[in-house]
């Protein structure tokens, strides 16, 4: 199993549950996952969007801190940026070409635990067809029991990064209009599963 990837850096930095002392398999929880991005928009202001479907899953052993089985997949179709007209130019070829690239993914090549509750993630990033390596900032904010609902072990992460959209074939509109960079915001909930 991979030490640390895309969870493990989002996760391993600090869980504070006693350890299991066995590996268990963890699926995000969709209710509670946001992947937002900022980008520039001719100086004025970043524009704010997310992306409304995002699945993945993974196997984690507590006591060893030892990740593996990762699987993230975001929906490029379910972007959202409040506009109509604007969701529907972002899913073209003009920027995620969502019709012949439906699925975003993300496959964690290693990191780095930098305290008990903060780490760095690399890995690759795939969007339109085009893989790029990225590093993700990750912070570890609560492992325990669900307090309501379905009650199981839940773990809550946070994660920022950047990415330059030229890297990805994604130049319309470069020189003014729209930023290159593209920062991410990343908020995930992971539920036990078994």
């Amino acid at each position: 199993m991979i030490r640390t990837t895309l969870t493990a850096a989002l996760i391993a930095a600090a869980l504070a549950s006693p350890a299991t002392a066995e590996p268990h398999t963890y699926e995000i929880d969709q209710t509670h996952a946001s992947i937002g991005f900022l980008v520039d928009h001719i100086g004025y202001a970043k524009l704010l969007g997310q992306f409304l479907k995002t699945e993945g899953s993974f196997v984690f052993d507590e006591e060893t801190l030892e990740l593996g089985e990762v699987n993230v997949t975001i929906d490029a179709s379910s972007v959202f940026t409040n506009h109509e007209a604007r969701d529907n130019h972002v899913r073209s070829n003009d920027f995620l070409a969502a019709g012949d690239n439906p699925d975003i993914t993300f496959t964690a090549t290693g990191g780095q635990i930098e305290t008990d509750r903060t780490g760095k993630v690399t890995g690759d990033l795939t969007i339109r067809g085009v893989t790029n390596p990225v590093t993700l900032d990750v912070t570890w904010n609560k492992t325990a029991p669900y307090p309501f609902g379905h009650q199981k072990q839940t773990i809550g992460v946070s994660a920022r990064g950047s990415i330059l959209r030229s890297d990805y074939d994604m130049t319309y509109a470069q020189g003014g209009i729209v930023g290159d960079e593209v920062d991410l915001i990343i908020e995930v909930e992971a539920i036990v599963t078994e």
